[in-house]
């Protein structure tokens, strides 16, 4: 599949800022299943290019003059492939262990551990496929997608006890069971063709780790549609959390309020 991808963010301010600098995941990840055909980049200010300790194509923003609004815009093409069962075959530096250790967004309540006991072997038992989605279709029939309804300061505990939430937050829960059990699993941003689903199309989703009979590694699952990634997705970073995988995150100097729109079309094409 081709994906044609386009991207904007837009802050504006009520006030000039006189400092603002932002963390960007915005090219996609070199990875078998996905090819960059072409991909381009405008952001105002400074940039330097980096490659982060996940791997992720990243830059770093800064401008450093008087403005009153900050217009970041990605476009290009992108080639996916099928995946089998959602397995990811990318060779991977890290370990997966690192993906186990729980951060502010993703610590395990009682509840979470609870749902984590009954969905997911007991700690230190192979995870196989049908369990993790076993645990992905309990937080779907659990927690409702409503756009709204947290922010990006909630936690998995906060929408779990809500019970409704966005992609991040159904991330957020899976990854937070998996951490009650001791299973690697991590965050990913990216794209997705929304097709019919009336879903975003900036989207996030997890990376768990697994054992089958056939297969150790990482298996793709998007837990807010119920099931594995496909062809329509586009990744462009993974992480711990949202905090480590967003695709824009910055702070700025300067008083006023601040509003953000974000704009993405993901459109499949011949």
């Amino acid at each position: 599949m081709h994906l044609s991808i386009r991207h904007e963010t837009l802050y504006r301010y009520t006030q000039p800022q006189a400092y603002s600098i932002e963390q960007l995941h915005l090219v996609p990840r070199s990875e078998p299943q996905q090819q960059v055909l072409s991909w381009k980049i405008a952001m105002p200010g400074n940039s330097a290019p980096y490659v982060d300790a996940y791997g992720n194509h990243s830059h770093m923003m800064t401008l450093n003059e008087p403005h009153d609004n900050v217009r970041i815009v990605v476009e290009g093409l992108v080639t996916t492939t099928p995946l089998r069962d959602g397995r990811l075959e990318a060779a991977d530096s890290l370990s997966p262990l690192i993906f186990t250790v729980p951060t502010r967004l993703t610590q395990p309540t009682p509840l979470l551990a609870d749902i984590a006991a009954r969905c997911l072997p007991a700690a230190g038992a192979r995870v196989g496929t049908a369990a993790a989605m076993d645990l992905a279709a309990h937080i779907f029939g659990a927690v409702e997608y409503r756009s709204g309804a947290t922010d990006v300061f909630s936690t998995a505990g906060d929408a779990i006890v809500l019970g409704a939430g966005v992609c991040q937050d159904h991330a957020h829960i899976y990854l937070a069971c998996c951490h009650a059990r001791g299973v690697p699993a991590r965050y990913v941003s990216g794209y997705i063709d929304p097709g019919s689903t009336g879903h975003a199309a900036s989207h996030a989703w997890i990376d768990v780790w697994v054992e089958d009979a056939d297969h150790t590694g990482w298996v793709s699952i998007d837990v807010t549609h119920n099931r594995l990634m496909t062809d329509a997705y586009c990744r462009l970073a993974i992480g711990r959390d949202y905090e480590s995988a967003a695709p824009v995150r910055g702070m700025r100097r300067g008083g006023g309020e601040e509003t953000m729109r974000v704009e993405a079309m993901i459109v499949p094409v011949q």
